[in-house]
């Protein structure tokens, strides 16, 4: 064999060896509780030390990719013990999961080591951690370590000692007289970072900080089924009242806005630009590698029309990629797998670049949009809360809107993204997951990235004479005074394609007793509240009013309806009414609000589990598996 001929021939021994070690191949089976057999939907399946990861179905089944026969699978489900599985030479496992309190499969402090698939595999240690469960059994943890900690012991959950989080304070909305005070005046919030966050912390097995419990972002986590608005209005509205689940002698009024679902391809053209933070603190697999993978799902959806670019902010800022056409895909992808932590965090340079750079690509009749991605934690610069805000505030009113995206744990800041997210005139959300990424980036693209309405302000006007007193639900950082409502100046939310936004009122009927602080106020001795004798003949329980400005205008429209109580049983309500009611009662228990009544986990379980409804991403089935693991940590303290 000539010389020629060898060095080809031992390449394609070579590659072909590569390949036999790489192979992609796909794992299937079944998730079953131990003891009861039951399948288990909305399992997650990750392959440990990378992004790829999916969910059980409604059967307990799932399918999976992975590289390699060394690949270890990681199950993982709320109120049950983890579980990790070398796939070996399997393509079928099927797993027993036991319940139990889960730890932390990676630890932050410990520094486990994410497995990449040109890493020598010999390199790796796996270690195995038995974890007993309430029933008496075993299962195993696996950990893949660095050589120079291999030796020490598993890692621990995450610990408090290090953990920097930071949330701004939620004062509870009290009940106010409808007499004195029959304005209620608040910006509308698409905003659901505060579910995922919290789902993070109970999948950890922890009880997420009060603060960190947004109601409304609970809320509002979920699509609910409302038509879809007629004419040129942007939104439809919805209303229902009925009695209140945690406190049977109240009402509680449901209000949905729906906005109007424009298709992928009829929306206008994106000039977007992605802000992503690098730093040093960065580095943590579910940070900036998760990241790559959920702007991964971003960049698929992009057409020829949208244009995207990259800067990038650690120590300073620097424009990775200028603005370049989505049908170039593999170039803006190029760009963002090239991306590595390290360095301080100079969060404010990096947005004046990003403004900066949106401005000069500006689409006049298009979406201009930067989304930052990060954990929060600026440190060099401008970085106090103050000094961002007025930053935002100052770029607001060039036409380009911000989303902001959170990531990871220990020193995640929610206080200052979620400024920033509200003075952009954006929306705001937290990625703990690929599967999250999805929902943002994929399921609800058009709502993420494309504004239909902006700075929408509402304003019920209460009747006093079925009105005693109420209570706003949440939204306590979205509360505006009664003369911003007609005040165009004055910024509020925005609402994107296919959003749909709910928000809850508790109503103590008048003529009831009730234990809010309305009821501590002196009778007024320099004038008299007088309600109009037309009111008492009104079937009219309030007046519901709209503002809202489309996005290239300055000027607002308004809309309004009215809303009656027609006596309606909780059990005959809607789906819509029933598992927001249930979101919004696990929130306050989850909070230990001085306001949750006679709410109970199994309460809220059985009114979710009722109104579960179609279900087709599996969110609901979640959110009921979530409540079901609170009530087993609530029950060992």
């Amino acid at each position: 064999m000539s010389k020629l001929l060898i060095v080809p021939t031992l390449f394609c021994l070579s590659w072909l060896g590569f390949a036999l070690i790489h192979t992609h191949k796909t794992i299937t089976g079944t998730v079953t509780d131990s003891v009861t057999h039951q399948k288990l939907a909305g399992v997650k399946i990750t392959v440990y030390g990378t992004a790829t990861e999916t969910k059980t179905d409604g059967q307990g089944n799932y399918s999976i990719q992975v590289v390699g026969n060394k690949s270890v699978l990681v199950f993982t489900y709320s109120g049950y013990a983890p579980k990790s599985l070398s796939v070996n030479n399997l393509s079928q496992i099927d797993v027993k999961l036991v319940k139990g309190q889960r730890r932390s499969v990676i630890s932050a402090k410990d520094k486990a080591y994410q497995p990449k698939y040109e890493t020598k595999q010999e390199d790796l240690t796996l270690n195995e951690t038995s974890i007993t469960t309430q029933e008496g059994e075993t299962s195993k943890e696996m950990y893949f370590m660095e050589p120079n900690i291999a030796s020490k012991v598993a890692p621990p959950a995450i610990a408090s000692d290090y953990n920097t989080e930071s949330y701004n304070t939620i004062h509870e909305n009290i009940f106010q007289e409808a007499l004195r005070n029959p304005l209620s005046t608040f910006s509308i919030d698409v905003d659901a970072a505060s579910y995922s966050n919290v789902r993070r912390f109970v999948e950890l097995g922890q009880a997420p900080p009060k603060d960190a419990v947004r109601i409304e972002e609970m809320i509002n986590y979920f699509e609910y089924d409302y038509p879809q608005p007629s004419g040129n209005v942007p939104f439809s509205i919805t209303t229902e009242v009925s009695e209140c689940p945690w406190n049977p002698k109240n009402r509680l009024v449901h209000i949905g806005l729906q906005g109007k679902n424009i298709p992928t391809q009829n929306l206008p053209p994106s000039n977007l630009v992605f802000l992503i933070d690098v730093s040093g603190s960065m580095q943590d697999a579910n940070k900036l590698p998760l990241l790559k993978s959920a702007f991964g799902l971003l960049i698929e959806q992009l057409r020829p029309q949208d244009h995207v670019a990259i800067v990038v902010y650690a120590g300073a800022a620097g424009l990775v990629l200028p603005s370049t056409s989505g049908n170039q895909k593999e170039k803006i992808r190029n760009a963002l797998n090239q991306l590595e932590a390290g360095g301080s965090t100079a969060g404010g340079q990096g947005i004046e670049l990003a403004y900066k750079v949106a401005q000069e690509y500006f689409q006049k009749d298009g979406n201009n949009r930067i989304i930052l991605a990060t954990d929060g934690d600026f440190n060099v610069g401008s970085s106090s809360d103050a000094e961002m805000e007025r930053l935002i505030e100052k770029k607001r009113s060039t036409g380009i809107f911000l989303t902001v995206l959170g990531f990871g744990m220990g020193n995640y800041k929610d206080s200052k993204m979620e400024i920033l997210a509200d003075k952009g005139d954006g929306n705001y959300a937290y990625i703990d997951n690929l599967l999250e990424g999805k929902k943002v980036f994929v399921n609800e693209f058009g709502g993420t990235l494309f504004t239909i309405a902006k700075d929408v302000k509402i304003q019920i006007e209460f009747n006093p004479a079925q009105v005693k007193a109420y209570r706003l639900v949440g939204y306590e950082n979205r509360a505006l005074k009664n003369e911003d409502f007609n005040n165009d100046k004055k910024d509020a939310g925005e609402l994107g394609s296919g959003h749909n936004v709910t928000a809850l009122y508790e109503i103590v009927p008048t003529g009831e007793s009730s234990d809010n602080s309305s009821d501590t106020i002196d009778p007024l001795k320099y004038q008299k509240n007088v309600v109009d004798p037309k009111a008492y003949k009104a079937r009219e329980m309030m007046t519901v009013k709209l503002r809202y400005k489309k996005p290239n205008e300055t000027t607002s429209s308004l809309i309004e309806t009215t809303l009656a109580d027609n006596k309606t049983p909780l059990s005959k309500t809607s789906d819509n009414f029933r598992f927001s009611a249930a979101v919004a009662e696990y929130a306050m228990l989850l909070r230990d609000s001085e306001y949750k009544g006679t709410a109970t986990y199994n309460q809220v379980i059985t009114l979710a589990t009722q109104a579960k409804g179609k279900d087709e991403e599996g969110y609901r089935i979640e959110f009921i598996n979530m409540v079901k693991a609170s009530e087993f940590l609530q029950a060992k303290r």
